[in-house]
Formats: structure tokens, C-alpha cells, sequence
């Protein structure tokens, strides 16, 4: 008498025919390999963000103390801090238009308030300097309203920002009456936005140079205003001290924040103007 459960026909059978049960060891193998791929999928991801966030907060350059000092000290600015951003306001209250400026890479919000003041006690313009997430713009995808939003009296609003600030600012611009930039340049299309726009570069900047701001050139609209200030660096727009890979500014701190003030002021009135 044949016995139909005979070996031939076992589950543990490797000559099995297809279709036939996968044997519970094999199971249990094929288990423990698909566990090791995503716990070790799971590792190279959790080593990248803490990678990231490590990074991100080493090296950071710090805000010079004393133009720091200065705008603290001076009594046309009010400022506010806050979780998000730092708010440049006149003291008399009186501002119908607001910049919304991004810092650069890992530099300190603070190094910014100097060589923005001359807009604010002079221009009567509102500055909303962005505390980036991570130190970086491009991982703060907070859109510009969070900003504008703060000083919800202010109608007209200028993004605007240097080096990586400035191309997330341009990709910020949509939602903007105006773009300004400094030691930077867009990495997306605004040439039919119809934006005002103001690029200045530095002669000296060994980062963003003169020539790789000339090179994006097409990418913003025709009549954009394209402004070169002799001697200054890549750091001259900030006060954060030297910067690696930078070059040598052969302009002084008072030199670079008049000429800077100048052309802000400039573009301000042009957008003021009926």
C-alpha cells in the first residue's frame, strides 16, 4: 500500500514541485536577511541626519561684536528677536516697505544687522532677517509669508539675500514685490517674472565672483540692476570676519557699508516711487 505523504512529496523536499510550501527555515532566513537590509538602511539614514545636524551647527560664523553693538546701540532701530527672526524696525514706526533677507550659509543672522541698518534709520525700510533651520536656507522651507507675516502692517516686500541666501530667496521671489542680491545669484528662471531686481557683486569675492553672477545673468529679467562694488569681498557683506576661499577685500568695514547703504537706499526709492 502506497503512502501518499511519502518523502517525495514533503514540504522540506528540495525536489518539491513549484508551488509547493516554502520550508519554515528558509522562511525564517529569508526573514532575517530583509531585517538586516532595513535596519541597515535604517543606520546609513540615521548617521546622514545626524551627520547633517552635526554639521550644520560646527563652523558657524559668528557675528562680529562691535558693528553689532552699534545697532543695538543705535536709537533710530528698534529690534526684535524672536524664534524665527531677527526684526529691524524704525523707531518712529513709520515703514511702508519691508526687506525679508536670507543669510548665507552657516552665518550668523547677527553679522547682517550692521550693513542692513543704513535701510532701516535712514530708508525708514523694516528688515526681517531669517533664522534659517539647520544654518542653511535650503532646509528652511518655511514660505515667505512666515516672515512678511510678522510685520503684517508692511504692504511691499523685498526678498533678498547673500550667497545660498540669495538663490533661496529667488526661489522665494514669486510671492515678492522686489528681489535683491548680494554676492549671490538665482539658480531658477525669473527672466519673465517682471521683478525689480538689484544684484550686487563684490570685485574681490572669491566665491561668488563677478563672473559666475555675469554667467546667471540671463536668468533674471532684462532691465535688472547690475551693481559691482570695487573692493569688496565675498564676507564684505556680512561682519563675520574672513571667510575660507574668499578673497581679499581692499575696501575698509566703513567704505564697504556706505557704498552698500547707498545702492539699498537707491533701490528702496525706485520702489517707492509712484
Amino acid at each position: 500500500m502506497t503512502d501518499h505523504a511519502g518523502a517525495s512529496s514533503h514540504p522540506s523536499d528540495p525536489s518539491a514541485p513549484a508551488g509547493s510550501e516554502v520550508p519554515p527555515a528558509r522562511r525564517r532566513r529569508g526573514r532575517r536577511v530583509l531585517w538586516w537590509v532595513l535596519g541597515s538602511i535604517g543606520a546609513l539614514l540615521l548617521l546622514g541626519i545626524v551627520g547633517i545636524l552635526v554639521w550644520s551647527q560646527v563652523g558657524v560664523m559668528a557675528a562680529e561684536p562691535e558693528p553689532l553693538a552699534e545697532v543695538r546701540a543705535d536709537a533710530a532701530i528698534e529690534t526684535t528677536d524672536t524664534s524665527g527672526a531677527i526684526i529691524l524696525e524704525p523707531a518712529d514706526g513709520e515703514s511702508e516697505l519691508g526687506l525679508v533677507f536670507v543669510p548665507g550659509a552657516k552665518v550668523d543672522p547677527w553679522a547682517y544687522a550692521n550693513n542692513l541698518s543704513g535701510m532701516v534709520s535712514e530708508g525708514d525700510v523694516t528688515v526681517v532677517i531669517t533664522k534659517p533651520w539647520l544654518n542653511l536656507a535650503f532646509f528652511d522651507l518655511r514660505p515667505l509669508e512666515a516672515f512678511t507675516g510678522l510685520v503684517p502692517e508692511v504692504d511691499t516686500w523685498i526678498v533678498g539675500g547673500h550667497s545660498l541666501g540669495g538663490v533661496r530667496s529667488c526661489q522665494l521671489a514669486a510671492d515678492a514685490d522686489a528681489l535683491l542680491l548680494l554676492g549671490s545669484y538665482c539658480a531658477s528662471d525669473l527672466s519673465a517674472s517682471g521683478l525689480p531686481v538689484l544684484s550686487i557683486a563684490g570685485s574681490e569675492d572669491g566665491l561668488s565672483t563677478p563672473e559666475k553672477i555675469e554667467d546667471a545673468r540671463p536668468l533674471l529679467p532684462e532691465d535688472a540692476r547690475m551693481e559691482v562694488i570695487e573692493g569688496a569681498s565675498h564676507a564684505s557683506f556680512g561682519d563675520y570676519g574672513a571667510q575660507p576661499g574668499d578673497g581679499t577685500p581692499t575696501i575698509s568695514d566703513a567704505e564697504m557699508d556706505a557704498a552698500l547703504t547707498a545702492l539699498l537706499l537707491g533701490f528702496a526709492d525706485d520702489l517707492a516711487a509712484p
